[in-house]
């Protein structure tokens, strides 16, 4: 696939991610058709041209936890942020069988 074309599919991927719910890096690679794509995944999410508009920081690990390196911010803006959308951040990890899209 195309790098800008994944990309493209990878940002309109999280906008389709409602309110007070999440996904995981797995999730959308999945989506875009190869499991083993979350490390791309993460990566196109770190170079995010407009995090307003494509909210990345809806996107946890196949555990729940946050990223370590969220890009706009650090870990406790991905936290703040996700705490704005009524999800419930318990030691830097959601709950997935309550809030995984």
């Amino acid at each position: 696939m195309i790098l800008w074309l994944m990309k493209q599919k990878v940002y309109d991927y999280l906008q389709t991610i409602p309110k007070g719910k999440v996904t995981t890096y797995g999730r959308i690679a999945n989506h875009l058709g190869n499991k083993r794509l979350a490390r791309v995944v993460g990566n196109i999410l770190h170079r995010n041209p407009d995090p307003t508009r494509y909210p990345c920081y809806k996107v946890v690990d196949s555990r729940g936890r946050l990223s370590q390196h969220f890009a706009f911010g650090g870990i406790d803006a991905q936290k703040l942020l996700l705490e704005a959308d009524d999800i419930e951040v318990v030691d830097y990890q959601v709950d997935l069988k309550k809030y995984l899209m």
